[in-house]
């Protein structure tokens, strides 16, 4: 009796879920496989197979290993400041503040507001407001629109996205804070911890489970960034900061290179997929027990 209520809970509760996951994640992942293999340009009916032939096209792509390299020392800068400026802000908001909860509202606010909207937002600052700052006031730093120099629109891209991720880790780290043995926190004050000493050896190994998510969060959003790699900057000037995602698009479906933007997309997968696993397992490893 037991048996056949379990499997109609499952049915009902699970069966959705796991149909919707094979429909939209799975099936459409080893479809992409296979599309790896063809000669596919993205609209023909007749798919030819080439075996690797695209993983070869893939390594002879000089912009798509550009991209990969400019989206590594994306991800660095992003990943680092996201989350040092959300634990920063995530500690003094627990901190017993006057009007914490109106902070961190507005501190997730950005978080709410669509990619290629934030993008559009923020280019009318770079291109309009701070310009106009600049000529009113001097300042050379803004007298030139930041998204037409390749290393200032880097830096903007950046800002951007440290601005729109901020918000939902300083949530994450909040909780964590929130989370911490009020006893732990009194014997180290009675054992006479100071405060970086309390912070390093018991505040951030009691934190590490809320670490260990916001790295695995800011590393796969900072390496498939596209929204607002696209609104913002579209890729200028001339091609200098387009990441990997956003070129692995146009290969596939402006340059009609189906194949190898498939193949580059696998790439691009593994890759990520490998660092997530490395950086969960080896926060995971400092994660204690109060």
């Amino acid at each position: 009796m037991r048996s056949k209520n379990n499997g109609k809970d499952f049915c009902m509760f699970a069966l959705p879920g796991m149909f919707c996951f094979f429909a939209v994640v799975i099936i459409p992942f080893i479809y992409g496989v296979y599309l790896t293999l063809t000669d596919w340009n993205g609209v023909a009916a007749v798919k030819n197979f080439v075996g690797f032939k695209n993983f070869g096209g893939v390594i002879k792509d000089t912009g798509f290993w550009t991209s990969l390299l400019l989206t590594f020392k994306y991800v660095i800068f992003v990943v680092i400041i996201v989350n040092v400026l959300a634990f920063a802000i995530a500690y003094l908001l627990t901190r017993g503040m006057k009007g914490e909860n109106f902070f961190r509202a507005g501190f997730f606010t950005p978080n709410l507001i669509g990619g290629i909207v934030l993008g559009y937002i923020w280019q009318f600052v770079f291109s309009r407001v701070f310009v106009s700052i600049g000529e009113s006031t001097g300042w050379k730093l803004f007298e030139v629109s930041w998204l037409s120099d390749p290393t200032n629109a880097f830096i903007a891209l950046v800002v951007v996205s440290v601005w729109q991720l901020s918000g939902y880790m300083i949530l994450i780290y909040v909780a964590g804070f929130m989370g911490l043995s009020e006893d732990v926190m009194e014997a180290a004050s009675i054992d006479g911890a100071s405060g970086l000493v309390k912070l390093k050896s018991i505040i951030m190994p009691l934190m590490m489970s809320s670490i260990t998510i916001c790295l695995f969060l800011t590393l796969s959003r900072a390496f498939m960034v596209y929204d607002v790699n696209l609104s913002l900057t579209a890729g200028a000037p001339y091609g200098t900061t387009e990441m990997a995602a956003m070129h692995v698009y146009e290969k596939a479906f402006t340059s009609r290179q189906f194949g190898v933007g498939q193949s580059e997309a696998l790439i691009l997968f593994v890759i990520v997929a490998c660092i997530s696993g490395v950086q969960v397992y080896l926060t995971k490893r400092q994660e204690v027990e109060a």
